[in-house]
């Protein structure tokens, strides 16, 4: 899911969707108007899922999607050496998900984790 804002209403640390990809914002800057046009605004920012940088130059006045980004708790139900299945602890529905390098060989089953979902994509975040 995602809505429309205006990039004037955008902050630092804020997401955006760049490239059909949920984005987290690291600078924004914007220029002064010029003498037949309207001021514009550079946006930086670093994928949620891929970790992969992009950055986008629009006007201040265009409109522009922003993820609706939750964060939710999970039950580790079991662990391989690459994935981990867990099961949501609001709907309980179970899934597997990748286990992040910083998180391998800590996670185990019977612990709680929490997760991002956002426009169709998970990924486990920290402990809970």
């Amino acid at each position: 899911m995602k809505e429309q804002v205006e990039v004037r209403q955008l902050r630092e640390g804020g997401y955006v969707v760049i490239d059909d990809e949920p984005c987290e914002i690291l600078s924004i800057s914007v220029s002064k108007p010029g003498k037949h046009g309207a001021a514009k605004a550079r946006i930086d920012a670093i994928g949620i899922f891929d970790s992969q940088k992009r950055s986008i130059v629009e006007p201040v006045t265009a409109k522009i999607y922003v993820p609706i980004v939750e964060r939710k708790k999970a039950q580790v139900l079991s662990v391989t050496k690459e994935s981990a299945q867990l099961m949501d602890l609001n709907t309980f529905e179970t899934f597997e998900l990748q286990i992040p390098e910083e998180l391998k060989g800590k996670i185990e089953a019977g612990r709680e984790v929490i997760y991002l979902e956002s426009l169709g994509k998970r990924k486990i975040e920290r402990f809970a």
